[in-house]
């Protein structure tokens, strides 16, 4: 354009007009710009194609947990939670769990305790099912886990992590996800057993509040107890704590010991803990180390022991305390 246009703006050949010169620079540019889109287009396609393929394997992935061909429906649970020599490894090669047998009865509270990397947090993914064991069996109420439909016996069970996932939506539908149908009257009375209805309705639009992604504008025990309020209101049979005070201070640790006593009443509980106080009332205390079970009885009974496993740790708590 610059080569043809210049020798006629200056007089040179057919007379240009500087208007239709610059026009002509403008519908250029205009012309330019699609064709670098369509330069772009191969690389766009490429990312999306890799994507997409990265999303159907996961989608087309077959799952490791799967029924037998006709599944027993327990109807109902009554929580009975047997292990019997189970052996477990993660990867197939290391142990996690090495001949652990047990029997937790129905209404019982059991303590799960011991170092890090023992494998109490294994014992509780077995019990839920979600992965099947290397050795051994587990039964619930007598039969093995792996002959139960998976997908109605989770249903009997409720979970208080550490650290509650809570959904971008409001209090009410966070406390509802357990039971979406559950009456408005139903979930205040799971909010109350739960120490949570004071600081809702305080909250600027009561149930009806949104919490943000993660329940990022309620404070750390306030989510404890949404989540606590939203098991109550499930009713599991079989109920799995998972150090659900470790992360609060000692005013708002005492208000969700209340709502769990509240919440155990009448369940299989199996409770992780490192703060051995909170496991005082336990029915049972299972004492795991390196994949087994060592020590087993109530609190005063393993406090009996001078040199057992459960007493030196208990020491060394009252020590740092």
């Amino acid at each position: 354009m610059w080569l043809f246009a210049v020798p006629r703006l200056l007089g040179s050949g057919a007379q240009l007009p500087v208007g239709t010169f610059v026009s002509f620079l403008l519908y250029t540019t205009m012309f330019l710009a699609p064709i670098d889109v369509i330069g772009q287009m191969a690389r766009t396609i490429n990312r999306a194609t890799t994507s997409a393929h990265r999303v159907f394997e996961v989608l087309d992935t077959a799952p490791e947990i799967r029924d037998v061909a006709e599944p027993v429906r327990l109807e109902p649970v009554h929580g009975r939670v047997t292990f019997e020599h189970v052996t477990f490894g993660y990867d197939g090669v290391r142990q996690v769990l090495r001949g652990v047998s047990f029997d937790a009865r129905p209404g019982e509270l059991i303590g799960l305790v011991g170092p890090s990397g023992g494998g109490k947090t294994t014992i509780v993914n077995l019990i839920a099912r979600f992965y099947d064991v290397s050795g051994g069996t587990i039964r619930i109420d007598g039969v093995d886990i792996r002959r139960l439909d998976t997908g109605h016996y989770r249903r009997q069970i409720g979970m208080v992590l550490q650290d509650p996932y809570l959904f971008h939506g409001t209090v009410l539908e966070n406390i509802r996800y357990g039971l979406p149908d559950a009456p408005l009257s139903q979930v205040v009375l799971a909010a109350q057993a739960a120490n949570a209805h004071d600081f809702i309705t305080k909250l600027q639009h009561g149930y009806d509040t949104v919490v943000g992604e993660r329940g990022h504008t309620l404070s750390g025990g306030e989510r404890q107890r949404v989540s606590i309020a939203r098991a109550i209101l499930h009713d599991p049979r079989i109920l799995i704590l998972d150090e659900a005070t470790s992360s609060v201070d000692t005013e708002t640790e005492r208000e969700i010991q209340q709502a769990l006593e509240r919440l155990v009443a009448g369940r299989t509980v199996f409770a992780i803990a490192h703060r051995l106080s909170t496991l005082r009332k336990a029915s049972r205390l299972f004492v795991i180390e390196e994949g087994r079970l060592i020590e087993h009885g109530t609190h005063a009974e393993l406090l009996a022991r001078p040199e057992g496993t459960y007493r030196r740790l208990y020491d060394l708590q009252v020590q740092l305390a």
